[in-house]
């Protein structure tokens, strides 16, 4: 009780010195951000190259040590023998083959526990040193525990295809991506609020509609990544591998599956119809913003982050594209994945200068 109380009378004087925020800080969850990037590009070659079911327990700590010896190799290659993808996938696969796999599941996972110890121990640091402004510790523990919520997401995740399935239910994949980017989006908001040069409110001015378009921006983006996720787990971007046509069909003819509720969840086609659609709805809600941005008087910081924004959406969509027509080779794949994390990066960018303007009725 008396180190918390001591550093909250620092973080008191501290924050009146610093009441615009603490630059320091900010780098410090930059650099957290970029390490999720990280865990979502690694978490995307896990699921191309099939590895995510390569061990087959959840060990929060002693699961930090890989195989250290020939006995421990095969332990591990006889548990994953047990499982349903083994058997009907990988069956007659060598040891070799199953290192290969194990170790891109054992980075990603690696790769998680490395971002908690680099999240907890410097806000442990800050926070006794009084340099967090006064209410934002609560929003740090927040954001620490929802890291520690997506780690339980994920085994429940793997879990879904060690029994009946040959890999993971896109229904969890789609929760455990959705939470990994909801994870970003906050790193990302808060290290701008703790930037001194972004905390203070703008110059210039926006109206209400450029406002509420920022904020659908992201809205519309997080969706797009929901209905991305359900691609990868159906594997639906290895069908229809043409554009801008489906095969020839600008509708699929096989879109509906039985029953019809389903549809959205478990049709490969409808699946890959309606990604591909909400990304022109992306682009046309983003070239609204800019159209709209480019002739108001608004602040350098607003239209440089819509511009950035918009070429990043572009050029998401034409990766897209060559990763269909390209079958999704795991390079492209990757990088298509990648870029998601950065058009999403430069939304939350831009909706925060947005918010720092002042409204223009």
């Amino acid at each position: 009780m008396t180190l918390l109380r001591a550093a909250d009378d620092r973080q008191s004087t501290f924050s009146a010195r610093h009441s615009d925020g603490n630059r320091a800080v900010a780098i410090w969850l930059w650099a957290v951000a970029a390490l999720v990037i990280a865990m979502i590009v690694v978490g995307g070659a896990t699921r191309l190259t099939e590895s995510g079911l390569s061990i087959t327990e959840w060990q929060p700590l002693l699961g930090a040590i890989p195989p250290l010896s020939h006995a421990d190799w095969l332990a591990a290659f006889e548990k994953y023998k047990q499982i349903p993808q083994y058997h009907i996938m990988n069956h007659g696969m060598s040891l070799a083959e199953f290192q290969s796999i194990y170790w891109w599941e054992w980075s990603h996972r690696f790769l998680g526990r490395i971002i908690g110890v680099a999240f907890a121990v410097p806000l442990i640091f800050f926070w006794l040193t009084g340099r967090l402004k006064r209410g934002s510790g609560a929003k740090f523990l927040g954001v620490l525990a929802l890291g520690g919520v997506q780690g339980v997401i994920g085994w429940y995740m793997v879990k879904s295809g060690l029994v009946e399935r040959v890999d993971v239910s896109q229904y969890r994949l789609a929760l455990h991506l959705t939470t990994a980017f909801a994870i970003l989006g906050l790193l990302v908001w808060l290290a701008l609020e703790e930037w001194p040069d972004v905390a203070r409110r703008a110059a210039g001015s926006v109206t209400p509609l450029i406002r509420r378009l920022g904020a659908i921006i992201v809205a519309a983006v997080i969706l797009q990544v929901v209905l991305g996720a359900f691609v990868a787990g159906l594997k639906a971007g290895f069908i229809y591998n043409t554009w801008p046509t489906m095969n020839g069909q600008w509708f699929p003819s096989d879109y509906w599956t039985t029953p019809a509720y389903l549809t959205f969840f478990e049709s490969h086609a409808a699946s890959q119809f309606n990604h591909r659609i909400m990304a022109y709805i992306v682009v046309l809600i983003v070239l609204t913003e800019l159209w709209l941005v480019m002739r108001s008087p608004v602040d350098s910081r607003t239209r440089t982050t819509a511009v950035f924004l918009a070429l990043g959406v572009f050029a998401q969509v034409a990766l897209g594209i060559m990763t269909l027509l390209a079958h999704v080779p795991l390079e492209l794949g990757v990088v298509h994945q990648f870029g998601g994390a950065i058009v999403f990066v430069l939304a939350v960018v831009h909706l925060l200068a947005i918010r720092r303007a002042v409204v223009r009725e």
